[in-house]
C-alpha cells in the first residue's frame, strides 16, 4: 500500500481525546495497575481498528464485552464508567453512558414479567454500558421455577446480535463468575475480555482515603494518621472488608463523630481548621480498636 496513505495513530489517538482519558485513568485511580494496563490495551486495539476502517481495510468490528471480577470495593463499576467514556470517544457507543444493574432489575418475579424488564433495561442501555453487577444471582439452577435463564437468553441475543449498540460488562466475585461461565457457555463465548480487579494494598488503601478526605476539603491530624494506619491493618483481617468501600464507610463515620464532638464543645466560633480536621479519637472510637473480630 502507498506510504501516502499511512496514518498517524497518535494524531488519531489525540483527535479521539484518549490520551487526556487514560492520564485521568492513571491519575483519579489509585493501584490497580493490571487492570489499566489491560483497559490501555483494549483502547489500543480500537485505535487500531479505527485506523483500518478509515484506510477501508477489511476490519470486524471487535468484540466488546467483558467480564469484571473481584472482591467489593476494588473499584470495578467506576472502571466500567471510564471504559464507557472511552468507548464513546472512539466511537463504539453512540452515547458513552453506563447502565448499572443488578438481578432485582432484569428478573421477574412471575410468569411474563421478566421480558418486559430486561427488555426495558436494554432499551435504556442502547448506546452505551450494560453493567451487570453479582452476575451470577441470574442464574439459580436450585430453583426451577426461576425466571432468571430468560433473562439470560434475551441478553445472549442482543449482546450477539446488537454488539455494535450495546456493551456488556458482567462482574462479581471471581469463584462465582467462573461457576456462572461454566453453567452459561453461550455467555462465556460472547465475552472477549476478562479482567481481574486485584485488592489494594494497605498503602493504596491509605492514598485512596487521603483522596476521598481532600476532595470533601478535609484533613487528618497527625495522629488520626497513624490510627487510620492501624485501623486499615486490623480492618483488612475482619470479615466482611470490602477495600475502598469500607475505607469510605469508616471515614464516613469518623466524620460523623468529629460533627458530635465539635457539637458537643459549643465554646465558641469554630475555626476552619478544626472544621476541616479528624482527630485520632474520631477514628479510634470505632469497634474495629475495641473488639478485634467485631464489627466496625
Amino acid at each position: 500500500m502507498n506510504d501516502a496513505l499511512a496514518i498517524d495513530l497518535a494524531a488519531l489517538s489525540a483527535e479521539a481525546g484518549l490520551p487526556a482519558l487514560l492520564d485521568e485513568l492513571e491519575r483519579d485511580l489509585v493501584g490497580l495497575s493490571p487492570v489499566k494496563a489491560r483497559i490501555r490495551e483494549i483502547a489500543a486495539l480500537l485505535v487500531v481498528d479505527r485506523a483500518r476502517r478509515t484506510l477501508g481495510l477489511a476490519s470486524a468490528a471487535p468484540s466488546l464485552h467483558m467480564s469484571f471480577t473481584g472482591n467489593p470495593g476494588t473499584g470495578k463499576t467506576t472502571v466500567a464508567m471510564r471504559m464507557a467514556a472511552i468507548l464513546h470517544r472512539l466511537g463504539y457507543c453512540r452515547k458513552g453512558h453506563l447502565v448499572a444493574v443488578t438481578r432485582d432489575d432484569l428478573v421477574g418475579q412471575f410468569i411474563g414479567h421478566t421480558a418486559p424488564k430486561t427488555k426495558e433495561v436494554l432499551k435504556k442501555a442502547m448506546g452505551g454500558v450494560l453493567f451487570i453487577d453479582e452476575a451470577y444471582y441470574l442464574y439459580r439452577p436450585e430453583n426451577e421455577r426461576d425466571y432468571g435463564l430468560e433473562a439470560i437468553e434475551i441478553l445472549l441475543q442482543v449482546m450477539e446480535n446488537q454488539r455494535d449498540d450495546l456493551v456488556v460488562i458482567v462482574a462479581g466475585y471471581k469463584d462465582r463468575m467462573d461457576t456462572f461461565f461454566q453453567a452459561n457457555p453461550g455467555l462465556s463465548s460472547r465475552i472477549a475480555h476478562h479482567i481481574d480487579f486485584p485488592d489494594y494494598e494497605p498503602g493504596e488503601l491509605l492514598e485512596i482515603a487521603g483522596k476521598m478526605l481532600s476532595g470533601l476539603d478535609y484533613r487528618l491530624s497527625p495522629d488520626a494518621h497513624a490510627a487510620l494506619v492501624e485501623y486499615i491493618d486490623r480492618r483488612r483481617r475482619m470479615p466482611h472488608f470490602a477495600n475502598a468501600r469500607s475505607i469510605r464507610n469508616a471515614l464516613d463515620r469518623a466524620r460523623l463523630r468529629q460533627a458530635n464532638r465539635l457539637f458537643a464543645a459549643r465554646s465558641g466560633p469554630v475555626s476552619p481548621e478544626a472544621l476541616m480536621t479528624i482527630e485520632a479519637a474520631d477514628l479510634r472510637a470505632s469497634r474495629v480498636f475495641a473488639q478485634p473480630g467485631g464489627t466496625p
